[in-house]
């Protein structure tokens, strides 16, 4: 197994050459330092796997800030350390790395953020979620391409099963359940018999208690998958969205499923596939449950607005269809690129492409200068006066820079 493993942290198809580099130096060091280091968790889960990874995990048993001092004054770079927990980030450019002291955790209440202290490799490896991801591969000297299992994660692998370490696991951090099924979705594997039980009203009233901003980070995570649709069915289907908070919207397969539309080029926007995710799932919202969802789940700012807006305008479409393209303007200005994209990803409404690929982009050929040598004083007639022309040019009264001139002319007299 050993030899297995050292070929594949030396296949530059899994691990590329340069973090293979940065690799190879973090395990000397370790060396010279008698200082045990392992690459633990989702590396290790992914390589057994024979996926390719980019993100090393480095775990060592003694303290890790200590450690990365010693990798800065000899590679260079600079340390963020943290030391309650007694972590560090190490930014070599262009890489950053987190360097992790071995550690076991306590749960004083159920659901509550854990307590923590420095140990070994195998207590931290037992604090862990899964037994997928309760494996670490040392790195040190002669250790090198050595697997720690103690709880049987490879043949979990082998056998496509996702399990937990023990019954209070759903109970300690609920939040486990939304990664439980993201991994179940992202692998194909399955919910082992026992710990797919777990998953029930007790471990759903701890979920209730917990702070928006952890579950909407879980939620977050699900939309960065490609298989976000079905881990949120699967979700929905365990019950965990009802038992949260009734007022959650229902997973619309016909909406969700264009999350990994990408914008035309003709559109020339980028949207991010989070936002655009939470978008289509509370497209058919009322706004008093987003504005419910937005406080419970801590929406960032730029969320909020958008899915507000975007609510509140499918309701408006009916009644502006027969509006003219400066009216049109004008209102759809206000709202995020985001939100009228991810509307018109639904209702295919002219009005919005065009806003969004011509309309938004109009510009008089005036400026406030021109009105200044018409001996126009400055004020808010200037506004009043440009924005008259700008929609001149939206409706197609003007064609040419002539005709806003002479339009110019007739509004300043």
């Amino acid at each position: 197994m050993q030899k297995d493993l050292i070929r594949h942290l030396r296949d530059p198809n899994l691990i590329p050459p340069e973090k293979q580099t940065l690799l190879s130096s973090i395990a000397g060091q370790a060396a010279a330092m008698n200082m045990p280091c392992y690459l633990v968790g989702g590396f290790v889960r992914d390589i057994l796997l024979g996926k390719s990874v980019n993100d090393l995990d480095i775990i060592v048993e003694g303290d890790a800030i200590q450690f990365g001092e010693s990798l800065v004054k000899k590679y260079g770079g600079k340390l963020t350390p943290h030391t309650k927990f007694r972590t560090a980030i190490w930014h070599l450019a262009p890489d950053t790395l987190d360097l992790i002291t071995a550690r076991n955790e306590t749960y004083i209440n159920p659901g509550a953020l854990p307590t923590i202290k420095p140990s070994t490799i195998g207590d931290d490896l037992l604090r862990r979620d899964f037994t997928i991801n309760a494996m670490a591969v040392r790195v040190d000297g002669e250790h090198f391409g050595e697997l720690l299992d103690p709880l049987n994660g490879q043949a979990d692998l082998e056998k496509k099963i996702i399990r937990v370490l023990h019954p209070r696991s759903f109970m300690d951090d609920p939040t486990r359940i939304f990664r439980a099924v993201r991994y179940e979705q992202r692998y194909g594997f399955i919910l082992e018999h026992s710990t797919l039980r777990l998953i029930n009203s007790e471990c759903f009233a701890i979920l209730n208690t917990l702070s928006g901003q952890r579950i909407r980070h879980e939620i977050d995570l699900i939309f960065t998958e490609e298989n976000s649709l079905k881990i949120l069915l699967r979700l929905s289907d365990l019950g965990v969205f009802n038992r949260f908070d009734p007022n959650m919207p229902k997973v619309n397969e016909k909406y969700l499923v264009l999350q990994n539309s990408i914008p035309p080029a003709e559109f020339a926007i980028s949207v991010d596939r989070v936002l655009l995710g939470y978008l289509l799932w509370l497209l058919d919202s009322p706004v008093e449950v987003v504005n419910a969802l937005s406080k419970r789940l801590d929406f960032k700012s730029e969320l909020s607005k958008a899915a507000l807006a975007m609510v509140q305008l499918k309701n408006d479409l009916i009644s502006r269809k027969d509006f003219k393209p400066s009216a049109w303007t004008i209102h759809l200005e206000k709202i995020p690129l985001a939100a009228i994209y991810a509307l018109w990803l639904i209702t295919n409404e002219p009005a919005l492409k065009e806003f969004i690929v011509r309309w938004r982009h109009v510009k008089t050929k005036s400026t406030g200068d021109d009105l200044k040598a018409h001996g126009l004083p400055p004020g808010p007639r200037f506004g009043e006066i440009l924005s008259q022309l700008r929609s001149a040019w939206l409706d197609g009264k003007v064609h040419s820079f002539e005709d806003e001139l002479r339009l110019l002319e007739t509004l300043i007299r």
